[in-house]
């Protein structure tokens, strides 16, 4: 009898190796990053306009790469419970710092200024 629960308890730990299963759809790292990062690109639109309907933009972004909201966030759930969402933020922060190069400046500049604020590096 100790034996069978042995075997079992065996199948069920090598079945369940990942936390969260694969999303169908799953979409690329690559892409992940590159819709990350215009999100926090229109994010920043904000502090310049205020009011604008984040929403409307998120929905724009998301139908402009033909990619359904429903995908991005199972694919942002599976990179989060896999680990591996901190490689694409930072490749996210390498898109955005290509596409401007101030932007370095201006996060190094900010990050002096705020001393007492953590600053955490990817």
């Amino acid at each position: 009898m100790k034996i069978i629960r042995l075997i079992i308890l065996s199948f069920l730990m090598l079945s369940c190796s990942e936390l969260i299963d694969r999303p169908k759809n799953l979409l690329p790292k690559k892409q992940m990053s590159e819709l990350i990062a215009e999100f926090a690109q229109t994010d920043q639109l904000n502090n310049y306009v205020p009011g604008t309907n984040m929403d409307n933009a998120t929905r724009y972004i998301l139908k402009q790469h033909k990619i359904k909201a429903a995908d991005f966030t199972e694919s942002y759930k599976y990179y989060l419970a896999s680990g591996e969402l901190d490689k694409i933020l930072s490749n996210a922060q390498e898109i955005i710092l290509n596409k401007d190069p101030k932007a370095a400046e201006f996060i190094q500049k900010k990050n002096k200024e705020n001393i007492n604020v953590q600053t955490v590096e990817r």
